[in-house]
């Protein structure tokens, strides 16, 4: 028997979350349900498709071939429906993001174009707030449909991990710090810091209690500009995305990584409950082409 767009729809949600328990849950029916679909599915098809011993549920190699060729139909079907949404009504499908401004440059750069160009009947729109609270309360207030965030969120919302970045130290060249550089060298160090009560500097702050560090705030600013700016004067070393300093940067300052790397979850966010059919795309897209950044060695 043919396969049916849901069973290739429930195997994908698998692959995604490597639980057959987390990925009912994403699809929003129950887990018995989806356990039934997808081993009537390999009756079908007449092989296994998935290992189930231990916790999590993980592809077997025929699983991980036919989780390629589902995306690959899931794709192609989800475009097909976007040409003919958009020609058919005369009217585009407006799907809302919420990011901060750091991690919208992903969605700008990487993401969005590559999902409108599948999908022409989809437009996203953008909302910048600069921090994970506001981007949750946008979320909650229905604002917007999908953050991209750090992780860990409030446990109330839906998430999906995308990738793990590695947040490293950016310094004016001829500092003197070893690579990789220890945190508790971060003790005195004059700093590039959002300004007090922000978000972005409370998790800073929480991270150095940690820590048990105390750099100097040579520069509070909120703008990235000036952290770039006040970086490339020599005013102070900065703690951000190593793939962001290198792109804001080029070869005009010193990265290093921390011993230990020190690594961020991504991932998009959204509240409980069934997602609109944008919604859905925008995500599954998300999933697969989301580049993953590891620390440089």
């Amino acid at each position: 028997m043919t396969p049916t767009l849901q069973q290739l729809r429930y195997l994908v949600a698998v692959a995604d979350c490597r639980s057959i328990t987390a990925a009912a849950g994403s699809v929003f029916i129950a887990q018995p349900a989806l356990s039934r679909s997808i081993q009537s599915l390999e009756r079908d098809l007449g092989v296994e498709l998935l290992d189930r011993r231990g916790r999590g549920a993980t592809l077997t190699p025929e699983g991980a071939c036919v989780v390629r060729l589902a995306r690959t139909v899931l794709d192609a079907v989800e475009a097909i429906e976007d040409i003919g949404q958009a020609h058919g009504s005369g009217a585009r499908t407006t799907l809302v993001v919420a990011a901060t401004p750091t991690l919208s440059l992903d969605l700008v750069a990487d993401l969005v174009p590559s999902f409108t160009e599948r999908h022409p009947g989809i437009e996203v729109r953008m909302l910048q707030h600069d921090s994970r609270e506001a981007i949750v309360r946008a979320l909650t207030d229905g604002a917007a449909e999908l953050g991209l965030v750090d992780l860990p969120v409030d446990k109330e919302l839906s998430t999906h991990h995308l990738a793990d970045r590695e947040v490293a130290l950016i310094s004016p060249p001829g500092c003197g710090l070893p690579d990789p550089v220890p945190f508790r060298m971060l003790g005195g160090l004059p700093m590039v810091l959002p300004t007090p009560g922000t978000g972005r500097r409370t998790e800073l702050e929480a991270m150095f209690g940690r820590l048990g560090v105390r750099p100097e705030a040579a520069v509070e600013v909120d703008e990235r500009l000036a952290w770039v700016t006040s970086v490339a004067e020599g005013r102070g070393s900065l703690i951000w995305y190593r793939d962001m300093a290198v792109r804001a940067f080029g070869n005009r300052v010193e990265v290093r990584s921390f011993t230990p790397p020190l690594l961020r979850a991504i991932g998009i966010v959204h509240p409980r409950g069934p997602l609109g059919r944008a919604a859905r795309s925008f995500l599954s897209h998300a999933r697969h082409n989301a580049p993953v950044r590891e620390p440089a060695r």
